[in-house]
Protein backbone atom coordinates (compact mmCIF):
# COMPACT_ATOMS: atom_id res chain seq x y z
CA UNK A 1 0.00 0.00 0.00
CA UNK A 2 1.43 3.37 -1.03
CA UNK A 3 0.44 5.96 1.57
CA UNK A 4 2.68 8.85 0.50
CA UNK A 5 5.21 9.88 -2.13
CA UNK A 6 8.16 12.24 -1.77
CA UNK A 7 10.03 13.12 -4.91
CA UNK A 8 10.52 15.45 -7.85
CA UNK A 9 7.51 16.72 -9.74
CA UNK A 10 7.85 15.71 -13.40
CA UNK A 11 4.41 16.90 -14.47
CA UNK A 12 1.37 18.52 -12.88
CA UNK A 13 -1.59 19.37 -15.10
CA UNK A 14 -5.12 18.29 -16.00
CA UNK A 15 -5.69 16.75 -12.58
CA UNK A 16 -2.66 14.44 -12.79
CA UNK A 17 0.72 14.81 -11.12
CA UNK A 18 3.70 12.63 -11.96
CA UNK A 19 6.16 12.29 -9.08
CA UNK A 20 9.63 10.80 -9.63
CA UNK A 21 10.62 8.67 -6.65
CA UNK A 22 13.95 6.94 -7.05
CA UNK A 23 13.72 6.93 -10.82
CA UNK A 24 10.14 5.67 -10.93
CA UNK A 25 7.44 8.06 -12.08
CA UNK A 26 4.15 7.66 -10.19
CA UNK A 27 1.02 9.11 -11.80
CA UNK A 28 -1.28 10.50 -9.14
CA UNK A 29 -4.78 11.89 -9.63
CA UNK A 30 -5.12 15.21 -7.81
CA UNK A 31 -7.53 18.12 -7.67
CA UNK A 32 -6.97 21.00 -10.13
CA UNK A 33 -5.95 23.34 -7.29
CA UNK A 34 -3.44 20.82 -5.99
CA UNK A 35 -1.98 20.35 -9.49
CA UNK A 36 -1.56 24.12 -9.85
CA UNK A 37 0.31 24.29 -6.54
CA UNK A 38 2.96 21.80 -7.67
CA UNK A 39 6.02 23.05 -9.52
CA UNK A 40 7.82 20.97 -12.15
CA UNK A 41 11.36 20.18 -11.06
CA UNK A 42 10.70 20.85 -7.38
CA UNK A 43 10.39 18.29 -4.61
CA UNK A 44 6.95 17.60 -3.21
CA UNK A 45 5.29 15.26 -0.78
CA UNK A 46 1.88 13.88 -1.69
CA UNK A 47 -0.29 11.86 0.69
CA UNK A 48 -1.92 9.09 -1.27
CA UNK A 49 -4.71 6.55 -1.28
CA UNK A 50 -4.15 3.54 -3.51
CA UNK A 51 -7.36 2.17 -4.99
CA UNK A 52 -7.04 -1.39 -6.26
CA UNK A 53 -9.73 -2.74 -8.54
CA UNK A 54 -9.92 -5.73 -10.82
CA UNK A 55 -9.28 -3.66 -13.91
CA UNK A 56 -6.92 -1.00 -12.53
CA UNK A 57 -4.72 0.36 -9.77
CA UNK A 58 -4.91 4.10 -9.19
CA UNK A 59 -3.28 6.59 -6.84
CA UNK A 60 -5.19 9.62 -5.55
CA UNK A 61 -3.04 12.29 -3.96
CA UNK A 62 -3.53 15.16 -1.52
CA UNK A 63 -1.46 18.01 -0.08
CA UNK A 64 -2.17 17.12 3.57
CA UNK A 65 -3.26 14.19 5.69
CA UNK A 66 -6.43 16.11 6.53
CA UNK A 67 -7.53 15.93 2.90
CA UNK A 68 -6.63 12.25 2.70
CA UNK A 69 -8.69 11.50 5.80
CA UNK A 70 -11.75 13.21 4.35
CA UNK A 71 -11.24 11.36 1.05
CA UNK A 72 -11.10 8.02 2.88
CA UNK A 73 -14.28 8.93 4.76
CA UNK A 74 -16.07 9.90 1.55
CA UNK A 75 -15.24 6.70 -0.34
CA UNK A 76 -16.66 4.79 2.60
CA UNK A 77 -20.09 6.22 1.75
CA UNK A 78 -22.24 3.97 -0.42
CA UNK A 79 -22.41 5.32 -3.96
CA UNK A 80 -19.34 7.56 -3.66
CA UNK A 81 -16.40 6.35 -5.72
CA UNK A 82 -12.86 7.74 -5.59
CA UNK A 83 -13.39 10.09 -8.56
CA UNK A 84 -16.55 11.51 -6.99
CA UNK A 85 -14.75 11.90 -3.65
CA UNK A 86 -11.92 13.74 -5.40
CA UNK A 87 -14.55 15.93 -7.06
CA UNK A 88 -15.99 16.83 -3.66
CA UNK A 89 -12.52 17.81 -2.43
CA UNK A 90 -11.98 19.83 -5.60
CA UNK A 91 -15.11 21.85 -4.84
CA UNK A 92 -14.99 22.02 -1.04
CA UNK A 93 -12.22 22.26 1.55
CA UNK A 94 -12.07 19.71 4.40
CA UNK A 95 -13.41 22.40 6.77
CA UNK A 96 -16.30 23.20 4.43
CA UNK A 97 -17.15 19.51 4.13
CA UNK A 98 -17.10 19.06 7.90
CA UNK A 99 -19.24 22.15 8.42
CA UNK A 100 -21.78 21.00 5.81
CA UNK A 101 -22.05 17.61 7.53
CA UNK A 102 -22.33 19.13 11.00
CA UNK A 103 -24.97 21.58 9.75
CA UNK A 104 -26.94 18.81 7.99
CA UNK A 105 -26.53 20.78 4.75
CA UNK A 106 -26.56 18.38 1.82
CA UNK A 107 -26.98 21.24 -0.68
CA UNK A 108 -23.21 21.80 -0.57
CA UNK A 109 -22.67 18.32 -1.99
CA UNK A 110 -25.44 18.56 -4.59
CA UNK A 111 -23.42 21.31 -6.28
CA UNK A 112 -20.62 18.83 -7.01
CA UNK A 113 -20.72 17.26 -10.46
CA UNK A 114 -21.73 13.61 -10.24
CA UNK A 115 -23.31 13.87 -6.79
CA UNK A 116 -27.10 13.56 -6.90
CA UNK A 117 -29.60 14.52 -4.17
CA UNK A 118 -29.81 11.00 -2.68
CA UNK A 119 -26.04 10.59 -2.55
CA UNK A 120 -25.61 14.09 -1.11
CA UNK A 121 -28.02 13.26 1.71
CA UNK A 122 -26.30 9.92 2.27
CA UNK A 123 -22.94 11.68 2.62
CA UNK A 124 -24.33 13.86 5.40
CA UNK A 125 -26.00 10.96 7.20
CA UNK A 126 -23.00 8.63 6.86
CA UNK A 127 -20.36 11.15 7.96
CA UNK A 128 -22.26 12.67 10.89
CA UNK A 129 -20.11 12.27 13.98
CA UNK A 130 -17.03 11.35 11.91
CA UNK A 131 -16.00 14.86 10.87
CA UNK A 132 -15.86 17.91 13.09
CA UNK A 133 -16.57 21.42 11.86
CA UNK A 134 -14.06 24.19 12.54
CA UNK A 135 -14.80 26.75 15.19
CA UNK A 136 -16.26 29.94 13.68
CA UNK A 137 -15.67 33.32 15.36
CA UNK A 138 -18.65 34.88 17.09
CA UNK A 139 -19.02 37.98 19.24
CA UNK A 140 -19.46 38.14 23.00
CA UNK A 141 -19.08 34.49 23.88
CA UNK A 142 -20.00 34.23 27.56
CA UNK A 143 -17.25 33.51 30.01
CA UNK A 144 -16.67 29.87 30.96
CA UNK A 145 -13.80 28.16 32.78
CA UNK A 146 -10.89 29.53 30.73
CA UNK A 147 -9.29 27.11 28.31
CA UNK A 148 -8.75 27.20 24.59
CA UNK A 149 -10.53 23.86 24.28
CA UNK A 150 -13.67 25.01 26.09
CA UNK A 151 -13.76 28.31 24.20
CA UNK A 152 -13.37 26.58 20.85
CA UNK A 153 -16.19 24.15 21.58
CA UNK A 154 -18.55 26.95 22.66
CA UNK A 155 -17.73 28.87 19.47
CA UNK A 156 -18.28 25.75 17.36
CA UNK A 157 -21.66 25.02 18.97
CA UNK A 158 -22.82 28.61 18.49
CA UNK A 159 -21.68 28.44 14.89
CA UNK A 160 -23.75 25.27 14.44
CA UNK A 161 -26.90 27.00 15.67
CA UNK A 162 -27.17 26.45 19.42
CA UNK A 163 -27.88 29.41 21.65
CA UNK A 164 -24.79 30.90 23.27
CA UNK A 165 -26.08 30.30 26.81
CA UNK A 166 -26.99 26.69 26.00
CA UNK A 167 -23.53 26.06 24.56
CA UNK A 168 -21.79 27.72 27.49
CA UNK A 169 -23.84 25.84 30.09
CA UNK A 170 -23.34 22.40 28.54
CA UNK A 171 -19.59 22.93 28.14
CA UNK A 172 -19.31 24.06 31.77
CA UNK A 173 -21.24 20.97 32.89
CA UNK A 174 -19.04 18.64 30.87
CA UNK A 175 -15.82 20.27 32.12
CA UNK A 176 -17.01 19.75 35.70
CA UNK A 177 -18.32 16.24 35.06
CA UNK A 178 -15.53 14.61 33.05
CA UNK A 179 -11.90 14.06 33.97
CA UNK A 180 -9.39 16.04 31.90
CA UNK A 181 -8.18 13.10 29.74
CA UNK A 182 -11.75 12.58 28.55
CA UNK A 183 -12.30 16.17 27.38
CA UNK A 184 -8.84 17.67 26.84
CA UNK A 185 -9.17 18.10 23.06
CA UNK A 186 -11.69 20.06 21.01
CA UNK A 187 -12.77 16.89 19.22
CA UNK A 188 -13.38 14.97 22.46
CA UNK A 189 -15.25 17.79 24.21
CA UNK A 190 -17.29 18.63 21.11
CA UNK A 191 -18.29 14.98 20.75
CA UNK A 192 -19.48 14.94 24.37
CA UNK A 193 -21.38 18.20 23.88
CA UNK A 194 -23.13 17.00 20.73
CA UNK A 195 -24.06 13.78 22.48
CA UNK A 196 -25.47 15.71 25.45
CA UNK A 197 -27.40 18.22 23.35
CA UNK A 198 -28.76 15.69 20.86
CA UNK A 199 -29.43 16.23 17.13
CA UNK A 200 -32.77 17.98 17.68
CA UNK A 201 -31.80 20.34 20.49
CA UNK A 202 -30.56 23.22 18.33
CA UNK A 203 -31.75 26.69 19.15
CA UNK A 204 -31.12 29.90 17.30
CA UNK A 205 -29.26 32.49 19.31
Amino acid sequence: MISSLRGTVLQASDGVAVIDVGGVGYAVQVTPDHARSLRTGEEAIVYTSMIVRQESIALFGFPAREHLGVFDALIGVSGVGPKSALGVLAALSPDEIALAVASDDDSAFRKVSGIGPKTAKLIVVSLTGKLFAPARPVQNVAQIPRSDVSDSVVIALVGLGWAEKTATDVVRELVDEYAEPERDTVQALLRLALSRLGPTARQQA
